[in-house]
């Protein structure tokens, strides 16, 4: 009887396993990276802010903004020589930025492509004195020091195509109307086969593995277009893994631009936010984040349970600008210290308290029409705060900007939570430390300041 016993869980077992379906682990990597580069580069950086001699209106689309045929606006391409390009500078300052992938633009609303593109000529390699490849340079640096090479893909948008229409935010509001008028006679379809195909085809069969196919503004591509686009992609690299704007619900995790999550959310998402205040390079943007205000935001996102993608816009020459690779040092030296309480991490049960003393005002709200390009709605401010992120039986407790010696964390407090040890990353000493009904009440070590004002407490539970 135990022998026939026996057999019966034997077959049993074996039948799980065969009907067992295989987990979706293409997203692991991802979720564990938690930090990664954006990078916006295209013609527009050549141009750089002036457009025949005078500051234009747009940043990155001032092409759409100021109407500019596209013969004219072509002629940027003669001038793109970007003998500074160094894809190794770029990489490493990622990599040393505590940064595991890295997203880059080969072809932006502008429809030139910054990379070498068999299928369309409009590209660095054909149109410009340059004429190599930076997307296959990057492909090796990114290899040598073991970060996620990822493309941006502008889809449904593209001034150099004459059959793309849009409908935002009203019919034709981001077509190329001057040279093309008629937004009726747009076949969306002769696009999605003439160039995005075909394009989408060469990034991923020309550089090596691809960890992100980042698509922006779908537009008007429908649900068999999107679907048959993602089909393509899998076929072709089946670990590479879709943002949403693929459209259609076809896309692997969500974008939040430009804004932070204050809450987690079901679905893996990424939060993408600009260095300064334009995404592309512009000599007149001045406006740089603090690297506080770059660490907060790194924790904030990632306490929701998301990724954080933070842009830079490098010149015309190929050079990120000093501004931003001191801000990006300055991370790096928080992410020595600090990183395991970003990477690998999930939300906690709440994703923060904030303080009875100091609570952040409501941003005003920016009236700009043209929200895709100045839609910056993240706080500049620094309040002192907390926020939580997880991993495992531990509970890292930023404590932020904070103004006094001593935090008092409520959610902590006796009979919620049983805490055996807290400790201070980077601080060598034994951390004071209580709990009550209260909560838990931990001092700040005088004789101790990190880089920033910012306290990680491991707490462990």
């Amino acid at each position: 009887m135990k022998k026939l016993i026996c057999l019966i869980l034997v077959a049993i077992a074996l039948s799980s396993q065969c009907f067992a379906q295989p987990s979706d682990t293409r997203m692991d990597w991802w979720k564990e990276a938690k930090f990664g580069l954006f990078v916006h580069w295209g013609l527009f950086s050549v141009a750089g802010g002036d457009w025949k001699g005078k500051p234009y209106k747009g940043g990155e689309h001032f092409m759409l903004w100021q109407k500019i045929p596209l013969k004219e606006y072509a002629t940027i391409a003669s001038q793109l020589n970007p003998t500074k390009f160094n894809a190794d500078a770029w990489v490493k300052a990622a990599k040393d930025a505590g940064m595991k992938y890295i997203v880059v633009t080969t072809k932006h609303h502008e429809g030139f492509a910054m990379f070498n593109s068999p299928s369309n000529e409009y590209n660095i390699v054909k149109a410009s004195p340059y004429g190599k490849d930076p997307m296959a340079m990057l492909a090796k640096s990114c290899k040598k020091y073991g970060v996620k090479l990822c493309f941006y893909y502008s889809l449904g948008r593209d001034w150099a195509d004459p059959d793309v229409p849009t409908n935002w935010p009203t019919k034709g509001g981001r077509s190329n109307t001057w040279d093309y008028p008629n937004e009726d006679a747009k076949d969306f379809s002769k696009y999605f086969e003439r160039k995005v195909k075909p394009q989408v085809k060469e990034l991923l069969t020309q550089y090596g593995p691809v960890g992100v196919i980042w698509f922006d503004t779908p537009e008007l591509i429908n649900k068999e277009q999107s679907k048959e686009l993602r089909e393509l992609i899998v076929k072709l690299q089946p670990k590479c893994i879709i943002n949403e704007r693929i459209g259609n619900g076809e896309g692997d995790f969500n974008v939040s631009e430009q804004k932070l999550n204050k809450s987690a959310v079901a679905k893996p998402w990424e939060s993408c936010i600009t260095i300064s205040r334009q995404w592309g390079y512009n000599k007149y943007d001045t406006t740089y984040k603090s690297p506080e205000v770059l660490v907060r935001n790194l924790i904030e996102v990632a306490s929701a349970d998301g990724n954080f993608l933070l842009n830079v816009g490098p010149n015309g020459e190929g050079e990120i600008s000093a501004q931003s690779l001191s801000r990006l040092a300055s991370v790096g030296e928080w992410m020595k210290v600090n990183s395991e309480s970003i990477y690998g991490t999930h939300a906690w049960k709440l994703q923060g308290e904030k303080t009875d003393a100091e609570k952040e005002k409501k941003e005003a709200s920016d009236k700009n029409t043209m929200k895709d390009v100045f839609n910056d709605a993240t706080s500049q401010k620094t309040p002192a705060d907390i926020r939580f992120t997880a991993k495992g039986n531990v509970v890292y407790v930023f404590v932020r900007s904070w103004k006094s010696q001593e935090a008092l964390v409520k959610a902590m407090a006796a009979g919620k939570e049983n805490i055996t040890s807290v400790q201070l990353l980077g601080y060598k000493g034994a951390v004071d430390w209580k709990q009550n009904e209260d909560g838990l009440s931990i001092k700040l070590p005088v004789n101790y300041a990190p880089m920033l004002p910012i306290y990680t407490f491991k707490v462990t539970l």
